[in-house]
């Protein structure tokens, strides 16, 4: 057996840290769902900008965009990125695999932190997969401690508050009962003793969107 597709019987879930057009397109990803068991993809602003900038299998994408007037880099790249990770999710679901989920955890665009567009939830969401906000990688500051990446977890919470407003379908938290002595992600994580009323916080702005949408 393939040693990778292997580790599933160990419990252990391979995810692929890459994504890019041709790589999709081309039948490279579903290759490696079928053949060494990958069950998700995960992503980056700096691999998105290799990718579109390392080819031209994004001129034709970039072109239709700009025909409609000029527009700013940061929405130009979100477009070109939801594109990638549906057609990425699509790929995953044609192996029979419904339980799909996109992931929301911040992106850079050269303010040395990361910057979550609410409008990329629901343009996630209308891609029709349920759509989870990483509410702690958000608010990383990567590098910002210097060897180590920083963090803002006073916006833990006001991110994660405006992500169920605007509808999404779940919340990744962090958690640790002593964030200053954790081995990793510390910066960025919610502690323990804060979880309660956080999560009750959130339930009532889920509560009362959905009574809008119902």
């Amino acid at each position: 057996m393939n040693p990778v597709k292997a580790l599933e019987n160990h419990g252990q879930s391979i995810w692929l840290d890459f994504l890019a057009r041709g790589f999709v397109a081309k039948g490279d990803l579903r290759k490696l769902i079928d053949t060494d068991g990958v069950k998700g993809v995960t992503s980056n602003p700096s691999i998105f900008e290799k990718a579109i900038g390392s080819s031209d299998e994004y001129d034709g994408a970039i072109g239709q965009a700009l025909k409609k007037g000029d527009r700013p880099v940061a929405e130009l790249f979100e477009q070109l990125a939801v594109e990638d990770i549906r057609h990425a999710a699509d790929k995953v679901a044609a192996t029979g695999n419904s339980q799909v989920l996109l992931t929301e955890r911040g992106s850079s665009f050269g303010y040395n932190n990361l910057v979550v567009d609410m409008r990329g939830l629901k343009i996630m969401r209308d891609a029709g997969w349920p759509v989870i906000f990483d509410a702690t990688h958000s608010v990383q500051l990567p590098g910002g401690a210097g060897a180590a990446s920083g963090g803002q977890p006073q916006f833990i919470e006001p991110l994660a508050r405006a992500a169920v407003a605007a509808g999404v379908d779940g919340v990744f938290v962090e958690v640790h009962e002593a964030p200053e002595r954790a081995l990793s992600d510390g910066a960025n994580a919610l502690r323990l003793s804060l979880l309660g009323e956080f999560w009750r916080r959130l339930q009532e702005i889920h509560r009362l969107v959905n009574s809008w949408e119902s």
